[in-house]
């Protein structure tokens, strides 16, 4: 009764030992996905099982001679943040590049206004002016230094001058309204000497910005320092403004993409590619109310799942991996996840899930044999790849062996009628 018994658990459980055993298991003998999956065909969804592909020699020539898995591909997923997370559509490529002209006066900006030999004419709206012994030399900052020659005029301080209005324009004497946005000091300059000359005879005056105030930038996200960056007499790069920014977190920033928003578009900057293959296209010139976006790089992950060591803290935790720059192969993200585990994992059957809507796909790596880890180091990794090492068939019944060994020793306590065996005398 007692063996009869025995045996019908263990066919029992034998039987059923695919919902005994907990955890996630792939069809040893399966070429196709168990489920079907959506995949773009001719402009339109539909569903079907994926062929599961094997990871071997002649797919990874076929990958390495696509140039959109090389880490710079124009069409690489990493480069492509917005269309795959956000599904925005930035522009394609860089917007016009426009030349480093000189800077243009604005609303808000300061002008000071300099008239040698009229020191009632020099800032006159501002601080006042000054001469002492008659001449001076203007230094750097405003204030009067310098030797006592030449019949310059200097102004005191470096906080006065002609702020131009909202409308674009300024008042000065003699020559009443003048209109300055949208022009340079040059410019400027010429205008106010050739109507300040219908009353002063040998007209000498300069122009200048004492402050710059009408054109702002925005460097937000991954940066050190993200704020408002004022642009100058000197033009602004996009590698200029992150660098004024504190540079970028390098524990969180995505080089692949950086963002410009501007006139309603948004293009996508890849300073990987200015970094390293001296794309210098990438470092545009910024303009007027553009926004930098360094993006974070939570996107650049890869997913571990399976009979993984995670680095000996526990076999079988999952964890997610971030992919430096955007890039990692196979075996670096084994490696990563801590490799597998070698007394539960079958090294055969490991796979990669790759979840793209427009294209997904299925990759299958037998290393049973080590050296099939150098063809993972060929396989290239992209964002929210899904890795998983299977477990091994025997790790499996030995797990069925500990779930009923406790009932086989309860078994061997009892007689046929449930009744207790005596005990032996333990003298």
């Amino acid at each position: 009764m007692q063996k009869t018994a025995l045996l019908a658990l263990l066919i029992l459980l034998n039987l059923s030992s695919c919902t005994v055993i907990p955890g996630q298991h792939m069809n040893p003998f399966s070429d196709q996905s168990s489920i079907k999956l959506p995949v773009q065909e001719n402009n339109a969804a539909t569903l079907k099982k994926l062929n599961i592909q094997t990871i071997d020699a002649n797919l990874i020539v076929k990958l390495e001679n696509d140039l959109n898995n090389r880490s710079l591909g124009n069409d690489n997923v990493a480069n492509n943040y917005f269309e795959y997370r956000i599904g925005s559509v930035p522009v394609k490529g860089m917007p016009a590049q426009e030349s480093a002209n000189q800077y243009l006066v604005g609303a808000r900006d300061i002008l000071i206004i300099t008239v040698w030999e009229h020191p009632e004419l020099t800032n006159p709206f501002g601080n006042a002016a000054a001469t002492i012994g008659g001449t001076s030399a203007v230094s750097g900052t405003g204030s009067i230094a310098g030797n006592n020659s030449g019949g310059a005029v200097g102004t005191i301080g470096g906080t006065g001058g002609n702020v131009v209005g909202e409308d674009g324009t300024f008042f000065y004497p003699y020559v009443g309204i003048v209109k300055a946005a949208g022009k340079t000091v040059e410019d400027i300059r010429t205008e106010l000497t050739e109507k300040l000359s219908q009353y002063i005879e040998r007209v000498q005056l300069d122009v200048r910005v004492n402050s710059y105030r009408s054109q702002r930038v925005y460097v937000v996200g991954e940066v050190n320092q993200p704020g408002i960056q004022t642009l100058k007499d000197i033009p602004l790069t996009v590698l200029e403004a992150i660098n004024n920014a504190g540079g970028i977190n390098s524990q969180t920033a995505d080089l692949r993409n950086i963002t410009l928003a501007r006139d309603g578009k948004t293009y996508s900057i890849n300073l990987l590619a200015l970094y390293e293959g001296g794309d210098i296209t990438q470092n545009v010139l910024l303009k007027q109310g553009d926004v930098l976006n360094v993006a974070d790089n939570q996107f650049n992950k890869i997913f571990v799942f399976g009979e993984n060591t995670v680095g000996g803290t526990g076999a079988g935790r999952s964890r997610s991996v971030i992919m430096n720059k955007g890039r990692m192969t196979l075996t670096e993200g084994l490696s990563e996840a801590g490799g597998f585990d070698q007394t539960t994992a079958d090294a055969s059957r490991i796979f990669v899930f790759r979840g793209r809507l427009n294209k997904p796909e299925i990759f299958h790596l037998d290393a049973k044999s080590p050296d099939a880890l150098l063809l993972a180091e060929h396989f290239p990794l992209e964002p929210h790849d899904i890795l998983y090492v299977d477990r091994a068939e025997g790790i499996r019944w030995n797990q069925i062996i500990a779930q009923i060994q406790p009932t086989v020793t309860l078994l061997n306590v009892f007689n046929g009628t449930l009744n207790p065996k005596p005990l032996s005398n333990p003298r």
